[in-house]
């Protein structure tokens, strides 16, 4: 009697374990093909993404070299299709533009086009960059205003570009005839320790020039100052990832270079 007990449990068991398995099998075989599918999509993206870097990185090297060439007519439009795109080359793409806006002396659409180089940068550096070069492209029309709410983000003293700022700032006081505003500016930028000594002994020569009121206008200073030798903005060291730009381009930035016209 025992063993037919013992018979009829191990059977509801066995029963029990394949209803159990039937159940789970069906899950655990999903599981595995979604585990699969991940795996393929994830690795798919990341081809997908190098095929494009790869792509952008050829177009800009392209329009690089039609620009050397020097056709910058089809340069610029090479450069605008590029920046249509995503990833790190818009930028670059965009400061491009505006440099070739800036070589034919179209100061007016260079600006907006550094503005977009900025919007787009995933880098601080190359943003505040492109940020800067528009201020500087507007420097001899905009209203004071306007250069004042440009630039003073820009000089705040943890910002890679704060020196150029401030004395972008200063020439911008000068050329409206804020002479007191200017030489606060110019006295602040020859205190600071980082002050390059280029830009120190511009200020010092400016301030000198403002005291003795030899200068023939308020307007001559701002030109004097702003025809002096300019300080460059250099390419950040060539990235190694499809997330970083690669190469030199218009406009792109080092910690404290000196910056353009």
């Amino acid at each position: 009697m025992v063993d037919v007990f013992g018979e009829v449990d191990e059977q509801l068991r066995s029963e029990r374990l394949r209803t159990f398995i039937r159940r789970a099998l069906p899950v655990f075989i999903g599981a595995m093909v979604l585990s699969v599918l991940i795996v393929l999509g994830v690795w798919g993206y990341g081809q997908y993404r190098t095929s494009q870097a790869a792509k952008a990185s050829q177009a800009y090297s392209d329009a690089l070299d039609t620009l050397t060439k020097g056709d910058e007519a089809k340069a610029f439009d090479q450069f605008g299709s590029l920046a249509k795109g995503s990833g790190p080359y818009v930028a670059l793409a965009y400061m491009q533009q505006a440099g070739i806006r800036m070589d034919q002396n179209k100061p007016a659409e260079a600006a907006p086009l550094f503005d977009k180089a900025a919007a787009a940068a995933k880098s601080p550096m190359i943003a505040d960059a492109a940020s800067l070069k528009a201020a500087y492209a507007l420097l001899d029309t905009a209203p004071l205003a306007e250069m004042t709410k440009r630039l003073t983000p820009l000089s705040a003293g943890d910002r890679p570009y704060h020196i150029q700022a401030d004395e972008a700032l200063a020439m911008a006081k000068l050329a409206a005839g804020d002479t007191a505003g200017a030489k606060a500016q110019l006295v602040k930028l020859g205190s600071l320790l980082d002050t390059p000594d280029s830009a120190r002994q511009r200020s010092q020569a400016i301030i000198a020039l403002i005291d003795s009121g030899t200068a023939g206008s308020i307007k001559a200073l701002a030109q004097q100052a702003l025809t002096a030798p300019p300080i460059q903005l250099q390419a950040p060291p060539q990235p190694q990832s499809p997330d970083q730009a690669p190469g030199q381009a218009q406009g792109q930035a080092q910690a404290q270079p000196e910056a353009p016209q």
